[in-house]
């Protein structure tokens, strides 16, 4: 996903991006201190960075799903993710960027809003205040098992009990 793919702004980019410099993880860890084999969800965030190549904010996440790639981690979205990353193509009349955003995230483990989900998202909510699509995205990660909900929204500091990784600290742009 390094390539930039058509903007929700119909703007063309196909360069890839330069690298980044990222700090490297601790020894035993893959990316931002999560394990060979962890499971994490991913927040809708992030996603849309690395599918619309965000020049400030894609790079702190490229080393997740490039560990991803590699097979170092596992990555889960919520299908709230999946409705939540579709909305700006179709807002714009792009139904094949938005076909091509959905074949990009079938990759990954696409994890539903059972009852489950839920309820814990419910629980959530209530507790901290959470708006209900992110006390969903909270649940998702603690019903599915995942270590850690990977985010770039700080409203989830809050929470007790689930680990938010906010991407990668000391990426910059080469």
């Amino acid at each position: 996903m390094t390539v930039a793919t058509q903007r929700t702004t119909g703007q063309k980019k196909t360069a890839a991006r330069p690298a980044s410099v990222v700090t490297p993880a601790p020894e035993g860890t893959v990316w931002c201190g999560l394990g060979e084999g962890d499971l994490v969800v991913v927040d809708t965030a992030p996603f849309i960075y690395l599918l619309e190549d965000h020049p400030d904010f894609a790079p702190q996440f490229q080393g997740l799903f490039e560990a991803q790639a590699r097979g170092h981690l596992r990555i889960a979205l919520s299908t709230i993710t999946l409705a939540e990353v579709l909305v700006g193509p179709l807002r714009h009349g792009q139904d094949t960027l938005a076909r091509r955003y959905e074949r990009a995230l079938a990759g990954f483990e696409l994890v539903p809003v059972t009852a489950e989900v839920a309820a814990t998202g419910a629980r959530l909510r209530a507790t901290s205040g959470l708006r209900l699509p992110d006390a969903l995205q909270a649940a998702t990660a603690i019903e599915c098992g995942a270590v850690a909900l990977v985010t770039h929204d700080r409203d989830f500091s809050r929470l007790q009990g689930l680990r938010v990784v906010t991407g990668a600290p000391g990426t910059r742009q080469a």
